[in-house]
């Protein structure tokens, strides 16, 4: 198994030092997709070995390595207002496709299409929740089943609708870690009543722009991105390549019996980091020299306490759990460092969230999406933290904290020139808040904190050797920061009852 684990590793960090390698060197600089090669590249050499399945493997590489090409073909850059939905338009084409090759599951999602004008009370309940902020900062598009996601309110129209188990956790992947277009629940709905329409006619909208991301994945899509204001490139054209390009490793994978809900997952997010996480957004943000670092730091802590490790490991799980693990930990740690902590900085970004509310009530459906994934991260270091530091006490041992019994190493934050020298940044005789700072330009961005480049190669190195299994959403609570520390709402979750 050590082979593996270490090859989770190589493969998971090549990709991560892809994206920030190519981001330090061209920060500041105006984007081109061929920027973007270094992770494509990376991304080729990815292989199966052992038990692994080729054709998940295969579903992961072709995905980037077709929309690399493909937008190259269309476009020279893409504007930051459209980088976002970039790995919106494979999970929709995958749908289709796969109804196409598969009559039962085709029947299948136009059961579940009726169930959604089926359940007009509860689409226009929770639509009236999302409006009003009731469930407080939400990830609309969540990978889990929080209160208040799409996934959340698809599971509970699933429960109730009466098709083949396994088609309905294919259905409920293609709105989790798949990206079955760019829509979030709640969006039509709140834009309708804020444009002068009644609840009922409200839900009415919604209704139908639910029903129509399963009829009609790519059209709808397409229809969204027109909406949207989408200019770098035709969206139609490339979904229409995608497909003509993919077929044969949707087919392949159909084939080699891998599960539809890894099938429609696995090639949307693996290909985020080609004019999303290295884009122009990410250059201009990271010209922030204490950002930059930021980052880079990290992905050093990340590196380091995966290597460290190496033959202590028990599971490939473990694996992973370590590399969200220690970047959490590491964040916390800058954030401490300036005095703050995760408890201080939820109960602001909470607070924050419902005075965005009433300021924005027509706010975009996944506008605090990244705020979540902040907070989740830094709560979850805040506790491996703090139970390092409670075991520390005042011994002035360097500080070793550990997830489950795996230490993290921070001492790539320690040795960092920028982070430990933040009066370069800021009034010298002050300089106590840069590196927070720093960290809530990344609470809105932190695709590589998180990281995602390393959480979408190890999750397909993972559902490679458990291709049978639906790997999405994730069925366990997620430990929401803001649901732990500030809103009461655990009893909305959805992750016990799972589809």
């Amino acid at each position: 198994m050590r082979e593996l684990y270490e090859k989770m590793i190589n493969e998971a960090m090549a990709a991560q030092r892809a994206d920030v390698e190519t981001v330090r060197a061209k920060r500041g600089q105006k984007f081109v997709i061929e920027d973007t090669k270094p992770y494509v590249d990376v991304t080729k050499k990815m292989t199966a070995i052992g038990d692994q399945s080729q054709a998940v493997i295969d579903l992961h590489k072709n995905s980037v390595v077709s929309h690399y090409e493909i937008l190259k073909s269309l476009t020279k850059t893409v504007r930051p207002e459209d980088d976002p939905f970039v790995e919106h338009y494979q999970t929709p084409v995958v749908l289709e496709i796969l109804k196409d090759q598969d009559e039962a599951f085709a029947k299948s999602v136009d059961t579940f299409i009726q169930a959604i004008a089926d359940a007009e009370a509860l689409i226009g309940l929770e639509s009236v929740r999302h409006y009003g902020g009731f469930y407080g900062p939400t990830c609309v598009v969540d990978f889990a089943l929080m209160p208040g996601s799409t996934s959340n309110v698809v599971n509970r129209i699933l429960q109730k609708t009466d098709i083949p188990v396994e088609h309905k956790r294919a259905i409920l992947a293609a709105k989790s870690w798949g990206m079955n277009t760019s829509y979030g629940l709640g969006d039509a709905f709140s834009k309708a009543l804020e444009a002068g329409d009644t609840p009922a006619e409200a839900t009415k909208k919604e209704i139908a722009i639910m029903q129509k991301l399963y009829r009609e994945p790519v059209e709808a899509q397409a229809e969204l991105m027109d909406e949207a204001g989408m200019t770098s490139f035709d969206p139609r054209k490339y979904m229409a390549e995608y497909r003509r390009r993919m077929e044969t490793t949707v087919k392949a994978a159909i084939d080699d019996g891998v599960h539809y809900g890894n099938i429609l997952t696995v090639p949307a997010y693996s290909v985020g980091d080609v004019a999303h996480h290295i884009a122009q957004s990410t250059f201009n943000m990271c010209k922030d020299d204490v950002v930059m670092a930021t980052i880079e730091a990290v992905t050093d802590v990340m590196e380091s306490t995966l290597r460290n490790s190496l033959d202590a490991y028990k599971s490939y799980w473990d694996v992973l759990n370590l590399a969200t693990g220690a970047s959490a930990a590491a964040a916390e740690y800058l954030l401490e460092l300036d005095g703050f902590n995760a408890p201080m900085v939820v109960d602001l970004l909470t607070k924050r969230f419902h005075n965005y509310v009433q300021v924005y009530p027509d706010r975009g459906a996944a506008v605090e999406l990244h705020n979540c994934d902040f907070m989740d991260m830094i709560y979850r270091g805040w506790k491996i933290l703090d139970k390092a530091e409670r075991g520390a006490n005042g011994s002035g041992e360097e500080l070793i904290p550990r997830v489950g019994k795996y230490p993290v190493d921070l001492t790539p934050i320690r040795k960092n020139e920028v982070l430990m020298n933040p009066q370069w940044y800021v009034y010298p005789a002050c300089a106590i808040t840069v590196r927070f700072a720093a960290l809530m330009s990344l609470a809105d961005y932190p695709c590589l904190l998180t990281s995602e480049p390393v959480t979408a190669t190890m999750m397909t190195n993972i559902i490679a050797l458990e291709k049978e299994t639906a790997a999405a959403p994730v069925r366990a609570c997620k430990n929401c920061a803001s649901a732990c520390l500030v809103d009461r709402r655990h009893p909305y979750c959805q992750w016990r009852e799972a589809v």
